[in-house]
């Protein structure tokens, strides 16, 4: 069970890695609201026509747990990817793959506050490592920017994009007792109704672009491997090894996100990123190597 676990939150950070570089390639291809609505209608589409069977036998959950289920999708799925595709327009692919490491220090903190679940010293001392990691990526390397919190804007977004994703993790304790299926079928709902107004934002503002060929290839990429195998993925990893744990796999998106950077966009990788990505890894392999040990 353990090993599963680590396999589907490995496989899911690698597409999830590919969306980021995705996200940037769709400038100018598509625009980020009708990305993301997309990716979730089509994701819809796909999962409800193989769970049939399996909405029939969970519909009274759904029904009577209907408010959270569509939540997930609104927070985890649509406010999560239409940040990170927005800020994808402001800040590069690797900026983007480095930042998303903030989300499992912000899951360790909430799971803290919230529920107290207990932290050890060295544990904070990793989640600061890998926060220094964060802000330096967001900031640049620049001090004044840092001391003054003017942060770029499509870092600034990124951050929001964080901030969901950990609130969407956190959350899925309270996931009703349905399987994966109804699950990901009820969640890529609430994606998909959420998303509509924001085309609709979009449109109104002159800013929406309807997807060329390439737009469209991306579309495909992101309705199928981000949005249904790696969203799958990581509920089966977070009921196989618990929220905190399975956070500290994200760290692996600026990880494959910046290898898939450089080779398929063929951005270059500065010494900032390097730095920046040694710290955010190496405080989550702090944290882990840290945590609180069982009590007898």
């Amino acid at each position: 069970m353990l090993l599963r676990a680590y396999f589907f939150l490995t496989v899911a950070t690698l597409f999830w890695g590919g969306n980021t570089v995705v996200g940037k390639l769709a400038v100018g291809h598509v625009s980020p609201m009708v990305l993301n609505f997309s990716r979730w209608s089509i994701a819809l589409i796909i999962i409800c026509s193989i769970s049939v069977p399996q909405l029939k036998k969970d519909w009274p959950e759904l029904k009577r747990h209907w408010l959270l289920l569509l939540g997930y999708g609104a927070i985890g799925y649509t406010a999560f990817n239409g940040f990170l595709y927005t800020a994808l327009k402001y800040t590069s692919a690797v900026n983007g793959a480095i930042e998303q490491g903030g989300i499992p220090v912000l899951i360790f903190i909430l799971n803290f506050l919230l529920f107290r679940i207990p932290v050890s010293a060295v544990q904070i001392l990793g989640f600061a490592i890998s926060f220094v990691g964060v802000a330096l990526t967001a900031t640049r390397g620049d001090l004044d920017v840092l001391l003054s919190l003017a942060l770029n804007f499509g870092d600034a977004l990124l951050l929001l994009a964080v901030a969901a994703y950990a609130i969407y993790t956190i959350a899925l304790r309270w996931k009703p007792a349905i399987h994966w299926k109804s699950l990901m079928a009820a969640s890529a709902l609430g994606g998909a109704m959420t998303g509509l107004p924001l085309v609709l934002w979009e449109e109104a503002n002159g800013t929406m672009i309807l997807p060329d060929l390439a737009g469209m290839g991306m579309i495909a990429y992101a309705a199928l491997f981000p949005s249904l195998i790696s969203q799958v993925f990581y509920v089966l990893g977070v009921e196989g090894i618990g929220a905190n744990r399975a956070g500290l796999f994200i760290n692996l998106v600026p990880v494959f996100g910046t290898l898939l950077s450089l080779a398929v966009i063929g951005e270059a990788l500065q010494p900032l990123h390097l730095i920046a990505l040694s710290l955010v890894l190496g405080g989550i392999a702090i944290a882990e190597w840290g945590k609180p040990r069982p009590t007898a």
